[in-house]
Parts: structure tokens; sequence; C-alpha cells
């Protein structure tokens, strides 16, 4: 399958090396040539330098032609935004956003976009490890809880 991730970041890089590793085509977007370090000397994706809200740039990785597309900027704002430009201008059905804030996540959610918030995921993966229970799919860990008010 053809993958774009927008974002080069410790997840985006991950997910790109382990995706081509199963012999997936990858492109990953990023404006920091820096950040490519991540995918390391040799890396198996398709790079493009640039805003991954521009329309051009994600012209330029073929976001049109992929079959999924994955924001995973370290930034909310631009991952939603990224998210809704390629649902769309480009049409592509899969599109998953990664959400540092538990709240924004929800409001995303209801979007109908597909969201990852870490902090919900680790927790109840962390809290399933502790009780000796069984891992339970995605669905059930990336839900939004209701942060303690301070």
């Amino acid at each position: 399958m053809k993958v774009v991730i927008l974002g080069c970041g410790r997840s985006g890089a991950s997910l790109a090396l382990q995706l081509a590793s199963m012999d997936h085509s990858v492109t990953v977007i990023d404006r920091n040539p820096e950040s490519l370090r991540r995918l390391g000397k040799t890396f198996p994706c398709r790079i493009v330098l640039g805003n991954g809200l521009d329309l051009d740039t994600l012209a330029k990785a073929e976001v049109n032609e992929s079959d999924a597309f994955f924001a995973m900027t370290r930034g909310d704002n631009t991952n939603i935004m990224a998210a809704q430009i390629v649902k769309r201008n480009f049409g592509v059905e899969r599109v998953a956003v990664k959400v540092a804030d538990p709240l924004r996540a929800e409001a995303y959610r209801k979007l109908g976009l597909f969201t990852i918030n870490a902090a919900a995921l680790l927790a109840g993966m962390c809290r399933d490890w502790f009780l000796g229970a069984e891992f339970k799919p995605i669905d059930a860990y990336n839900v939004d809880v209701a942060e303690v008010e301070r």
C-alpha cells in the first residue's frame, strides 16, 4: 500500500520505517531536513521537504494516490488542518491524526477522524499491564478520559 506521513519526529519516523520494512511505499513530508536523520542513512522512504499544509507540497507527495495519510507532527493544529485538507481536497479516505490534547482528540473524533492520543493509549496499556489484564483493541484505550480539574 502507499502511505504518506506528515512529520518525521520519533513517531512519524518509527511508523515510516515499520511500514517500509513491510514493503509498503512510504513518503515522508517534513520541513526540517535535520528530522530526516531519524530514518537512518539509507532510508527506504521517499522524502518531500515542505509544509504539509501546502497543497503543492501534498501534491508533490502524491497524497492523492495514497491509501492512507498519517498526520504525525507535534502540533495538534497542524495535524487536524492537514488531515482535513487531505480528506477534502485529495479524497483520501483513511486519515489518522496524532493528537496530544485529549479534549481536542475527542472533538476530532466527532468530526469523523481516526485520532490517536498517546497519553490515553499509554495510560490504558500500563493500567492493564499492572492489573495483569489482556491488552485490548486500540479503540478501548483511545477514549476521552476526563482530566482532573486544577
